[in-house]
């Protein structure tokens, strides 16, 4: 339950504290004295959007607090799963600043939005004209109904096996529909993998050819130079060796003599033998060059080959050539194991398929078994609302299945004998509405779980005993829940165990909001001037009296 509210540089109130109680908490007020403000701020710290023109002084923040006592296990899982403290006193602040920012937390732990939002659902169930036509939507009927009959766990089962039969469903469609594409790209990527094959390809291949080919084309300069050289370190008598050698010898005789020269005879011997070791190479070079007409056409057509894949498939190397082709195998496999994953998605699709025809079947006996206690327990409570003539049924027909089931829900309605029942939309009026919404949420309560309800105005169109029979259903409604209404009937604020009320005032030139918990005199007076208006005299305050006793 909402124990405490603090409501700081919000519309017209400049700073508001309220304490509210188990029961019937009634806030009553003159029309634009700011009731609606009061929610509007309360809604802030449940997840709804902000305005940031809400800030009374656009140069300070603006903070809404709510402190709620819970003590359901549930909620104990919902605090681990966000990895927040669990307190029995729990406070929810929203704060919005100059700037345009807005800030969210939980026990002091910021948060974001939607994390409020999952909380607040948990907590608050909020009961206003607007959302009074929703009781018009086929969905939020069915929603209704599935609360009657307790499907939680067994709705949240379907939808996990109907997103994933809807997940399935459209990988297959698209495997299908790729398959039916895949026929004609196969033989093109087969065409294309064969060429690429049949060229048996080599990494490093064409700088390979290109090197070769150099060597084959000049062959012939190749072998002259190197016969050449061989000749100049070689000959006999004027190459190069053989001077070298005599001039070992005459430094070798000579170092006889000087020791000094043995080094260095010892450094011409190790020339010599490197010179030698030379030429050999050379020798064994020349051996090896032979000029091969038909071998350097050879190359030329190897590399014609090449060139030609190359600009063929816009690449511009053999490596890439390469890639191209592990590319074209890889994909021929994926469109030859296609066939394979579609008999796979069709058997998942099928049994997917078939879990959720079973857990449908379930979801539609179990709203047929609950639809006729449903309809008694309404119809007796809108006759207690003076409503002595009204029928209310739940018509259940099936449809293609959604993340819902297979059930369409149709509320139909008749106030009156004689009058043929209509779908709600088409039959009911607003003070109807109002009326039979109350009978469902106070029908749907104990099921729903929810420590605080809020009725905002939904007394529309209705008066006189009607209204005090609307308030007699929201005293039964408050003796299991926390229920805070906003209303401008005495004869629903008279059932208060708590009554608020709200002022508008001048304060420095500008309007103020402010609410004050009244005294158990003071409730009967201001039940007394919502009755008579005005300063209202003893036999209106005796009325009064006699409406709350």
């Amino acid at each position: 339950m909402l124990t405490r509210l603090h409501i700081q540089n919000y519309a017209l109130i400049d700073r508001l504290e309220i304490n509210f109680t188990d029961g019937l908490n009634i806030i009553t007020g003159e029309t634009g004295a700011g009731k609606s403000i009061v929610l509007g701020a309360l809604s802030l710290i449940l997840g709804e959007r902000a305005d940031m023109q809400a800030l009374l002084d656009k140069s300070r923040k603006c903070i809404v607090e709510g402190e709620f006592r819970i003590d359901d296990a549930n909620m104990r899982n919902f605090f681990s799963e966000h990895a927040l403290d669990y307190q029995n006193q729990t406070i929810i602040r929203r704060e919005l600043t100059p700037d345009s920012k807005s800030r969210s937390f939980i026990n002091d732990t910021p948060v974001n939005l939607s994390t409020i939002r999952e909380l607040a659902a948990m907590l608050v169930d909020i009961h206003s004209q607007h959302e009074t036509l929703q009781i018009i939507n086929p969905a939020f009927q069915l929603s209704l109904v599935d609360v009657f009959a307790g499907n939680e766990k067994l709705l949240t089962e379907y939808r996990e096996v109907f997103t994933s039969w809807k997940k399935n469903s459209a990988e297959l469609f698209e495997f299908i529909e790729a398959e039916k594409k895949s026929a004609a790209d196969f033989d093109y990527f087969s065409f294309q993998l064969n060429e690429l094959e049949n060229a048996s390809l080599k990494q490093g291949e064409e700088s390979d050819i290109e090197s070769t080919l150099k060597t084959a084309q000049h062959s012939e300069e190749i072998k002259s130079v190197l016969n050449s050289t061989i000749q100049s370190i070689s000959a006999e008598k004027d190459g190069i060796l053989a001077r070298l050698r005599s001039a070992q010898n005459q430094i070798s005789t000579t170092a006889r003599y000087q020791e000094n020269l043995k080094p260095l005879a010892e450094r011409l011997s190790s020339v010599v033998i490197e010179l030698k070791d030379i030429s050999d190479e050379l020798e064994v070079s020349e051996s090896q060059v032979v000029y091969d007409p038909e071998k350097i056409q050879t190359l030329h057509d190897r590399l014609d080959v090449l060139n030609q894949l190359q600009h063929k498939h816009r690449v511009s190397s053999t490596d890439e050539l390469l890639a191209l082709e592990e590319s074209f195998r890889e994909k021929i496999r994926s469109i030859e194991s296609a066939g394979e994953r579609i008999e796979l998605l069709k058997t998942e699709v099928e049994k997917l398929s078939a879990q959720l025809k079973t857990l449908a079947q379930k979801l539609s006996a179990s709203r047929k078994k609950i639809i006729p206690s449903v309809e008694k327990r309404i119809t007796r409570l809108l006759a207690e609302l003076k409503m002595p003539d009204a029928v209310f049924r739940i018509e259940q027909s099936e449809k293609d299945s959604n993340e819902n089931g297979t059930d369409e829900i149709a509320f139909l309605f008749s106030a009156n004998k004689g009058v043929a029942l209509m779908p709600l939309g088409k039959v009911a009026s607003g003070g109807e509405l109002s009326r039979l919404m109350l009978a469902v949420k106070s029908s749907a309560a104990k099921q729903m779980k929810l420590p605080l309800m809020i009725f905002d105005e939904i007394d529309s169109g209705v008066s006189g005993d009607v209204a005090l029979k609307v308030g007699n259903a929201m005293k039964e409604l408050a003796l299991n829940h926390q229920v805070i209404a906003i209303t401008h009937l005495p004869q629903i604020a008279c059932r208060a165990d708590v009554h608020f009320i709200v002022t508008k005032e001048q304060v420095n030139h500008k309007a103020v909001t402010s609410l004050a918990q009244l005294s158990e005199e003071d409730h009967i007076l201001e039940i007394a001037k919502m009755i008579a208006g005005g300063k209202p005299s003893q036999a209106a305050i005796q009325n009064a009296k006699e409406l709350i006793g």
